[in-house]
């Protein structure tokens, strides 16, 4: 009797056994709730149980809801009296909540949200209204403006849209790269975008024309600003290819996980192509440097709405997995990323690059050396501003936005405090993946300049910079969105660790640099933080 009491309850735990499925009096049935496969059991000489309690250890990827049962019935044979709170399966449980909390319906930052749309409105009738202008000035014969709007189309409209064609060939072998060769594309993107910026600003200053050599001087500026950052990073080269390398494993596990981010990059294609020809319209418009100046800002902005949609898609996928085993629909989790949660991604697309722009700038100042007391105060002052403002807006936060559904704000406050439990500033201070992938949209758009630029140079040498300005722009945008894969793996990586650091799924290698970094034994370049300078520490 024993021992068949043990048979019973190794059954009811998912664990498999010899015994008939008729003998046993269970039916099993699998279905998919809000994207997620459940396991459902229901016994016919006990209690049938519909709440999700546990996860089967046996099987990561599949949740049993039959632990509650199990309890009750060893407790009843033991002859125990079970808690109330055990009998009652209505009562949410910590972890029932828990997992009740991933399936939010409430939509998040609404009034962003709002605001986005009102602006994609407002954008829309503007192209279309600029491209109408564009049109009807071209089929207008024997008019001045005709010819003008001939030239300009003949002349590099052509360029422009094929560094949409060489942009979205390029945004697919960057990623594709990264993802089977991680270790050595780190080094590659570093020297390459050193390499190729650099040519593409020499091309543009030989050129000698007043507006090329300007944006040749900024693209060497940078270049040179590259490669000091190359050199300065090179230690935390190694740790950053073992994380990256790890943090892509699960994506072997989802095959459909790129299908997101080919949809963004198919609707940045089609925008965009949209949206060159609304520019040449408003070149009749009133005030054309305002119209296409805005039109610039309202691109940049929608790209990024893209990039972080396919971010947050790839980010439940990889947090469900990490946080509950779970083996989540994609399709689902991108419903949920264009629908509830794309407040989250316009409000944090908009101060996002912002924020991480100025506390670059912060920073650089207060790696600078000198004698002047004054400037090294204003700058810590800035800095710690600075700290102040990522705790309520960053770009791990959009983990805990695709996982638990919460606005941006309290995400990124939670995610930010579940780093300093942790320990893990130091870590992701000196995290280089959201700067490689920034490099690689830089690369690209490098390229295109060197492409495009030499083009428009043998066909028309005034509209040079013109078009090597759109093309980079173009190049780096949707290379940016094709990134957000690799992007969002190792944010999953360390906020997810963060949460629960002893999950089987992490190894050793979080721990690990966190000890070499409190010992001492792991010197790398400082990044600046909240204290002072040292000069001014006594």
């Amino acid at each position: 009797m024993e021992k068949r009491g043990l048979e019973k309850d190794l059954e009811e735990g998912g664990v498999d056994t010899n015994k008939n499925e008729e003998e046993k009096g269970e039916k099993e049935k699998e279905f998919e709730k809000d994207g997620v496969m459940v396991t459902e059991k229901h016994s016919q000489r006990e209690f049938k149980v519909s709440k999700i309690q546990t996860l089967n250890l046996t099987n990561p990827l599949r949740i049993n809801v039959i632990e509650g049962a199990t309890h009750y019935q060893a407790s009843t044979r033991a002859g125990l009296t079970p808690p109330s709170s055990q009998l009652s399966l209505n009562r949410a449980t910590p972890q029932q909540s828990s997992m009740m909390s991933l399936n939010s319906r409430a939509y998040t930052n609404r009034i962003s949200l709002f605001v986005f749309i009102l602006h994609l409105v407002a954008v829309i009738g503007l192209v279309c209204y600029c491209g109408y202008k564009a049109v009807k000035e071209f089929v207008n014969t024997g008019s001045a403006l005709q010819r003008k709007e001939k030239r300009i189309l003949s002349l590099w409209f052509p360029q422009v849209e094929c560094s949409l064609v060489l942009s979205i060939g390029l945004a697919f072998a960057w990623q594709k790269a990264v993802r089977v060769w991680p270790g050595f594309m780190i080094q590659f993107i570093l020297w390459s975008t050193f390499a190729t910026s650099m040519a593409a600003g020499i091309l543009l200053v030989c050129i000698q024309k007043p507006s090329t050599t300007g944006v040749g001087v900024v693209l060497i500026g940078f270049a040179i600003g590259n490669g000091l950052y190359a050199c300065w990073v090179s230690r935390r080269v190694p740790f950053t290819a073992i994380v990256l390398k790890k943090s892509l494993e699960p994506v072997l596990q989802f095959h459909d996980l790129n299908q997101p981010t080919y949809w963004m990059l198919g609707l940045g294609f089609m925008w965009i192509s949209i949206w060159v020809l609304a520019v040449i319209g408003a070149l009749n418009f009133y005030f054309p440097p305002l119209v296409i100046v805005a039109l610039v800002f309202s691109l940049a902005w929608t790209a990024e709405v893209l990039r972080n949609v396919a971010n947050l898609t790839v980010s439940r996928v990889i947090s469900l997995y990490y946080l509950r085993g779970m083996q989540s629909s994609t399709q689902f989790c991108f419903q949920r990323a264009m629908s509830r949660n794309l407040g989250s991604a316009c409000l944090g697309s908009f101060f996002v690059p912002a924020i991480e722009a100025l506390r670059i700038i912060a920073r650089g100042l207060n790696l600078l050396e000198g004698e002047d007391e004054f400037m090294f105060s204003c700058a810590h002052c800035c800095l710690r501003v600075m700290e102040s403002i990522f705790r309520y807006g960053n770009g791990w936060a959009f983990v805990q936005i695709a996982t638990y559904g919460k606005g941006f704000v309290r995400a990124s406050q939670d995610t930010w405090g579940m780093f300093e439990r942790q320990g893990m500033e130091p870590i992701v201070d000196s995290d280089i993946i959201s700067s490689l992938c920034f490099l690689t949209g830089v690369c690209s758009g490098s390229i295109c300049v060197l492409a495009m630029g030499s083009w428009t140079y043998a066909v028309h040498r005034s509209f040079t910079a013109t078009v090597s300005l759109m093309a980079f722009f173009i190049g780096y945008l949707l290379t940016r969105i094709a990134m957000a894969l690799p992007h969002a793996c190792v944010s999953c990586y360390y906020v997810c660790y963060a949460e629960n650091p002893k999950n089987i799924l992490f190894n050793e290698i979080i721990p690990d640099r966190i000890n070499l970094l409190k010992s001492g034994r792991d010197v790398i370049a400082p990044t600046p933080r909240v204290p002072v300078p040292r000069r001014f520490n006594t």
